[in-house]
């Protein structure tokens, strides 16, 4: 029943066609209520992926990121519900940056049970199915990724592109790793699912919709996302107005 992550691939891959010929193209940029940017990219990516969602599962229902920055987010919801990001990385897509990403997440009792992340400037797409990840770039067949465990040589971080150097020095003390990439956007969750990274310590602001579907990757892969103190890290937080706490993504 949950097992919809090809069906969930295949919305973010028609957003992100959508989305791509806007990228680098002078879009104007305007910014909402918390200063964050938006974009009609941003806009329109919505509108496709609600149809969408509407037309396939018209009995779930869906919190989306622009939606909510407009008319705000529900004040309960049931078990199952979709969480929807139709432009995580707006700044890096402002910038002319690649790491912006398609997402959209399936959450059930708290839970994430299915996702997909597209990168539209990459053409790369992760997906959950029958409780792995696969991956597709465009005219491939897919193939499963695997987290990778610990290494024994350098681990390497993912960290945001406005971390500050002594942050991050903090956080390398903390986690134990020893080579640092910036990233933008739920592209970094996919990179740990992936093998290619090994640790994401987010102790900053996020909400639901930005985690969400990476998660479901990440962990079909193998990998965790946790608390800091390791305890499970959930969905469906209504009363906080759907914001996450801090967060640790790690490999197998």
């Amino acid at each position: 029943m949950n097992d919809i992550g090809a069906e969930l691939a295949d919305i973010c891959e028609a957003a992100a066609a959508l989305i791509l010929p806007l990228w680098r193209s002078g879009l104007a940029v305007t910014h909402k209520a918390d200063e964050s940017p938006v974009t009609e990219a941003d806009q329109r990516g919505e509108a496709l992926i609600l149809k969408a969602l509407a037309e396939r599962f018209p009995d779930v229902p869906v919190i989306s990121e622009e939606d909510a920055s407009e008319f705000g987010t529900p004040d309960a919801i049931g078990p199952r519900f979709f969480l929807v990001d139709p432009l995580d990385g707006t700044k890096a897509f402002v910038r002319g940056d690649p790491h912006f990403t398609v997402n959209i997440g399936l959450i059930e009792n708290g839970r994430p049970v299915a996702g997909a992340v597209s990168c539209p400037p990459s053409g790369e797409t992760w997906y959950t199915s029958n409780g792995a990840t696969l991956k597709r770039l465009k005219g491939a067949a897919p193939a499963p990724v695997r987290a990778r465990a610990w290494p024994k040589g350098a681990a390497i971080a993912l960290i945001s592109h406005t971390m500050k150097p002594e942050t991050a020095d903090k956080l390398a003390a903390e986690y134990g790793f020893d080579l640092r990439e910036p990233m933008d956007s739920s592209i970094k969750l996919c990179r740990i699912a992936e093998g290619a990274a090994d640790i994401y310590p987010r102790h900053g602001p996020t909400m639901e919709w930005d985690t969400a579907a990476g998660h479901a990757v990440l962990e079909a892969a193998g990998g965790l996302l946790t608390t800091p103190e390791g305890k499970a890290f959930t969905y469906g937080k209504a009363q906080d107005g759907f914001r996450n706490g801090w967060f640790v993504a790690r490999g197998a």
